[in-house]
């Protein structure tokens, strides 16, 4: 995603101004992607246009977006609802993530250089931060910075922009889970991630992600399966 130059976020992004239906999608998006819409909710257009304090057209064309990208789906009466996933929803993300995110990461650590490492340390130091304070959400959107700016770095925007659709698909069901078990029990491998990309260890560092995406989708996976048993 190109951005104008400027002062960097934390993300290892410069910040520009946006159009304002860009901005509505992204606001719509994030509550996706962090799980502030849960699965299953269902929640009326002119409700999300009163709480992003935006008009009806930018929320309109947002959600027909995030439709589009299986984020959304409509429920009719002007009611939309973020989609419940299944066991065999489940297993298609996670085949699908076993593959993208070790090449892409792959590709990042190839091309790596100091200002990467100290963009990726910051956001992983105020994710651990995020654990030990408990904050669920910082966690899951600190966790998603990291591997997006992984993504950025590869450099493989068709890829990056499929990995990202995934994300839409089970952060939602990440937020539900995280909440039961805590930030406490949320562990990542993303510190061998970064040893093995400063020692120019690519294979490595792939392999720490894919440890890191199996851990991850297994608790995911576990919780839809408990779920499932107990309906």
């Amino acid at each position: 995603m190109q951005r104008a130059t400027g002062n960097f976020s934390l993300d290892g992004t410069a910040e520009m101004r946006l159009p304002a239906h860009e901005v509505i999608y992204r606001q719509l998006r994030d509550m996706i992607l962090y799980g502030d819409l849960a699965p299953g909710q269902a929640v009326t257009i002119q409700g999300l246009t009163a709480q992003l304090g935006a008009g009806m057209t930018p929320v309109r064309e947002a959600i027909r977006r995030l439709i589009s990208q299986g984020a959304l789906e409509f429920q009719g009466n002007r009611r939309v609802s973020v989609p419940q996933l299944n066991a065999a929803n489940m297993d298609e993300i996670i085949k699908a993530r076993q593959w993208f995110e070790p090449h892409l990461t792959l590709r990042a650590a190839e091309r790596a250089g100091a200002a990467d490492l100290s963009h990726l340390t910051a956001i992983d130091t105020a994710l651990d931060a995020a654990i030990q304070r408990g904050d669920l959400r910082a966690y899951l959107e600190l966790n998603h910075r990291f591997h997006s700016r992984m993504y950025d770095m590869a450099a493989s925007p068709i890829l990056a922009e499929i990995a990202e659709g995934l994300w839409l698909r089970f952060g939602p069901s990440m937020r539900v889970v995280c909440g039961r078990i805590g930030t406490q029990n949320l562990p990542d491998m993303h510190k061998e991630t970064l040893e093995a990309i400063r020692a120019g260890d690519v294979a490595a560092a792939a392999a720490a992600i894919e440890g890191d995406v199996a851990q991850g989708m297994e608790q995911l996976r576990l919780s839809l399966s408990a779920d499932s048993r107990s309906v």
